[in-house]
């Protein structure tokens, strides 16, 4: 699993047009003040560690979301990070995993539609902190 976890004053996105004829329709679009965007590839071997992986993601989220006072957090699917990419209805198993674990701990979790092309916008905070990549 690749991670590029950014600090954003704002974030927008609006689907843009299906990338998988399975998926379901889009909904509205994401809009959000402050907060960490988590764009994730999920590669071909992630979803045996699964759960090993999720926990470490979790982790990497937690931590810059602590270090900018936010518990708001965006899951990107993101699959332009690495070679190799997971099927995608296990890519989208292990992001649910992470939306529920994050969810759980009392995050306002924003997830991108899956099996989309997306419109976005991001506007990254200034600080170094505020760009992070994270190979698990």
């Amino acid at each position: 699993m690749k991670l590029l976890l950014l600090y954003v004053h704002d974030y927008w996105l609006k689907p843009f047009e299906r990338s998988l004829p399975e998926a379901p329709e889009a909904p509205a679009g994401v809009e959000t003040g402050p907060a960490v965007v988590a764009l994730i590839h999920v590669e071909a071997e992630d979803p045996e560690r699964q759960d090993k992986l999720v926990t470490k993601a979790i982790k990497n989220i937690k931590w810059l979301a602590g270090k900018f006072e936010t518990r708001t957090v965006v899951l990107h699917s993101f699959a332009h990070l690495a070679a190799t990419r997971a099927e995608p209805e296990r890519a989208d198993a292990l992001l649910g995993a992470m939306r529920e674990r994050l969810a759980g701990a009392d995050y306002a979790v924003h997830t991108t539609p899956f099996g989309w092309f997306n419109e976005f916008r991001l506007h990254v905070a200034g600080p170094s902190l505020a760009k992070v990549f994270v190979e698990l």
